[in-house]
């Protein structure tokens, strides 16, 4: 019984020393949790701190870009206003000029009516003494004295008239030269050469072999449906896409781009992403054209007409794009006319509208200067804008200061230097005809030059060509360039006929 006693006693002692030995441990572990959860509570805070004074510091630095902004707003209002200030003190001066030479007007008129009355009171004077001298009636001594007066006036009215004609001629010369001094001093364009290539950068060089795609459908399927040629070689992280369309090449440059961003590149999503990019580009075009009317003031405008503005963006004459020289035509016609005393905004807009017609003549060929005027015409612009259209390619002659001036803005746009390249003109040219001959082919669905314009790749109905025809076609076109069109080397004629069956699981 006593050793009973004593085990019941050493279990007490080993159940109150494990009870103390958990509960340190356990407060150990509450002081350690305790810790950490303050150094969690200071590591939020610090991250806290640290996004506010981020979010701080973008709201400074937004508000000083806001300030910028406004203050470049502000500055460019000044500006205006200043030389809205300087044209109507120049208005004031030519006013002036004006009652001055009014008033010189009416003070000859004074005195042309004072020489008329001495001169009648001299020719009855002379009648009346030639009549007592040579006994002749007064009828008679009035013919003899008219007769030698109109002599002599006739000799002093011709020398008067050539010497006027002279100083008119003179005067004109350098009223025309200073108009154009003016013109072309206030207006300074920058020239802009358009390329025949755009280049696109790769994120890595794996990405060329998806573009190809297997045995080359990607590649194939992209020159196809936007009518480029598209070029892969050994630079590192970049494909090169060529093109004498400037349209054309910029879809097929975004189309690549959204590819490369999107990494999904096959067929079907390359016609998907295609259809999405020309949607894109017409809403584009559209918005250029507006800003266009927004910044020369030229509303309204029909809907067709503000489009094809901003298409012009994309379409080059002689290697300087037309929607810059369009712009530099309007604003030199509107000095011009303003020199001139004409209608400053008749002028601009004609300037416009002058080359509209070249938007189209890619698509559908012809005289841009026809289609312009037809399409101004269906859109009932001024008659004006119409003469103008015809005048700055000598079809008409101009009926007005402002169609004038649009002829003269033309020309001077044209012809200075560094505006135009004559080479890369005959280049596209030479390139489009290409197409066009494939194009009047029956059963050719679509034709493009591509390879520098040394490949014509011609794609056929296969519904209206079999194979046989198709073959034949080739030689057809291949002969009619050789008989129709000079050019270097040689021109691969490609005719692809294909046949695809679609249908849907539903």
């Amino acid at each position: 019984m006593h050793t009973g006693i004593m085990a019941a006693g050493m279990l007490s002692i080993g159940l109150a020393g494990g009870y103390f030995l958990a509960r340190r441990v356990m407060v150990k572990r509450f002081n350690y949790l305790k810790l950490e959860a303050k150094a969690r509570a200071r590591a939020i805070e610090q991250e806290a701190q640290k996004l506010l004074q981020e979010a701080e510091m973008e709201r400074s630095q937004l508000a000083m870009e806001q300030e910028k902004r406004f203050n470049e707003r502000l500055e460019e209002l000044e500006q205006r206003n200043r030389q809205l200030i300087a044209r109507e003190r120049e208005l004031e001066a030519e006013t002036q000029k004006v009652h001055q030479l009014e008033n010189r007007l009416s003070e000859k008129l004074k005195r042309l009516e004072e020489l008329e009355s001495r001169k009648r009171a001299a020719v009855d004077e002379a009648l009346s003494r030639i009549e007592s001298l040579a006994s002749m009636t007064r009828e008679e001594a009035k013919g003899f004295l008219l007769k030698e007066v109109e002599e002599r006036i006739e000799s002093e009215t011709a020398a008067l008239v050539r010497k006027k004609l002279k100083i008119a001629e003179e005067e004109a010369r350098r009223k025309a030269n200073y108009i154009l001094a003016q013109a072309t001093t206030r207006y300074a364009g920058e020239f802009a050469g358009e390329r025949l290539i755009n280049t696109i950068t790769l994120p890595t060089d794996a990405h060329k072999g998806r573009i190809i795609g297997k045995e080359g459908r990607n590649i194939k399927t992209l020159e196809q449906l936007l009518g480029v040629d598209i070029i892969i070689d050994e630079t590192p992280g970049v494909i090169v896409v060529s093109s004498f369309n400037l349209y054309r090449r910029a879809i097929a440059t975004r189309v690549i781009e959204l590819l490369v961003e999107d990494g999904r590149i096959h067929p079907g999503r390359i016609e998907e992403v295609h259809k999405k990019v020309e949607e894109e580009f017409e809403q584009k075009i559209y918005e250029e054209g507006e800003n266009v009317l927004i910044d020369l003031g030229l509303f309204p405008m029909h809907e067709e007409l503000i489009k094809l503005l901003g298409r012009l963006k994309y379409r080059a004459s002689y290697g300087q794009n037309a929607l810059a020289h369009t712009l530099e035509v309007a604003r030199l016609a509107r000095v011009m006319a303003a020199e001139m005393g004409g209608d400053e905004k008749l002028a601009m807009r004609a300037g416009l509208l002058h080359d509209i017609g070249k938007a189209l003549t890619q698509d559908y060929g012809g005289n841009h200067v026809e289609l312009g005027a037809e399409l101004c015409r269906k859109y009932n612009e001024h008659p004006t804008v119409i003469n103008a259209i015809y005048a700055h390619h000598g079809h008409e002659e101009p009926n007005s200061v402002e169609s004038a001036a649009v002829c003269a803005a033309d020309a001077l746009s044209a012809a200075r230097p560094g505006a135009r390249r004559e080479v890369l003109e005959s280049f596209t040219r030479r390139v489009k005809e290409i197409e066009e001959i494939a194009q009047r082919h029956e059963g050719v669905s679509q034709a493009y030059a591509i390879n520098a314009g040394r490949e014509l790749r011609v794609f056929l109905d296969a519904q209206q060509i079999d194979d046989n025809r198709a073959a034949a076609l080739s030689h057809e076109i291949a002969k009619e360039i050789e008989e129709n069109i000079q050019y270097p080397g040689e021109i691969k004629v490609t005719v692809i006929r294909e046949t695809r069956v679609v249908d849907f699981a539903r």
